[in-house]
């Protein structure tokens, strides 16, 4: 990611590059 972003579990993400979105899901577990 370029921008640090706050996630917490059960959070939908879309990753979008160029107007497009490239990938989508939601936060299963945090690791770090």
């Amino acid at each position: 990611l370029i921008h640090p972003i706050a996630m917490e579990e059960g959070l939908r993400f879309a990753i979008r590059e160029g107007g497009r979105t490239v990938g989508a899901g939601v936060v299963a577990k945090i690791i770090a």
